[in-house]
């Protein structure tokens, strides 16, 4: 629906100038996040009464939405206009907002630093030596791409959906994957220093020699995840790793806290100098963990 996805553009621009995730735009609407996502990929419209809201949420008046709000309105229900505009008011044209496809490309030695409106999906793409340095790829699909050499380091890729896609020695430093969606999807050989994986999701995916010194991981779960030749660092919260495959892989000077282990067996994860609270703790020994150098935090 053309409608519903310049309206969507308009509240994903109006949020970001207001530094608002999409996870936090719903909070204060009182609706969930991936009703934002939809709205701001065309999928569906909010509701009138959720429009006066949004306008004041964002810090806009209706007419933000201009034409695009008069036909939402129609296609929703039968209503009177919410905003009229008067008769000697000049009639403004749609904003025309350019969006880049770059789905079904073979991109080689590209720079597409700080590059912005990428629409909704990129997929069935061979990236090779291509910089998207500080870029915008917020709410991305991105499916079936093979990525090798690449620099995304200071981009947004939060709430991007990263499906059956090779991630292959390349540079993710500093950028933000929070509410991050990977599924069946690997990451080989990638710096991710100071990468931020809060509130990501990581299923049936692999996470294989990469380095990840700093990484912020809360809120991060893994389901059915092979790891290897890896090193966490620095605080796991409220994390979880659910039927996972380690091999070579280390904690090392890491503080565990809310963070299980749904595994049978925790022998081939090496503990260097770690702390954990109480509950994990547990879920570490009952996992036959080697316990020698994980401290037991105090209240």
């Amino acid at each position: 629906m053309f409608t519903a996805m310049l309206i969507g553009n308009k509240i994903s621009e109006a949020r970001k100038e207001k530094n608002l995730s999409q996870a936090q735009l719903a909070q204060r609407l009182s609706v969930s996040p991936q009703a934002v996502g939809k709205w701001e990929r065309g999928e569906s419209m909010p509701d009138i009464i959720t429009f006066d809201r949004l306008a004041e949420v964002l810090g806009v008046d209706l007419n933000y939405f201009s034409e695009s709000f008069q036909s939402a309105i129609t296609e929703n229900a039968s209503a009177e206009p919410l905003v009229k505009q008067s008769a000697d008011s000049p009639s403004k044209k749609p904003e025309k907002k350019l969006g880049w496809d770059m789905s079904d490309g073979n991109w080689v030695d590209a720079d597409f630093s700080g590059l912005k409106n990428l629409g909704e999906e990129l997929s069935s793409s061979n990236m090779q030596r291509c910089l998207f340095i500080g870029s915008d790829m917020s709410g991305l699909l991105l499916k079936n791409n093979t990525i090798e050499s690449c620099d995304f380091s200071g981009s947004d890729i939060s709430n991007s959906r990263i499906q059956t896609s090779s991630l292959l020695n390349s540079l993710f430093r500093d950028a933000s994957l929070k509410e991050a969606d990977f599924s069946k999807s690997q990451i080989k050989g990638c710096d991710l220093s100071g990468a931020d994986f809060t509130g990501a999701t990581v299923k049936l995916s692999a996470l294989l020699k990469n380095v990840m010194p700093s990484a912020v991981w809360e809120r991060t779960t893994f389901y059915a995840t092979q790891f290897a030749d890896i090193v966490f660092d620095g605080a796991l919260k409220d994390c979880s790793f659910d039927n996972c495959d380690f091999s070579r892989v280390t904690f090392q000077n890491a503080t565990l806290i809310n963070t299980f282990f749904k595994n049978k067996s925790l022998k081939r994860i090496r503990f260097i100098d770690c702390k954990a609270d109480k509950l994990t703790y547990a879920f570490l020994k009952n996992g036959k963990a080697d316990m020698a150098q994980i401290a037991l935090l105090t209240p």
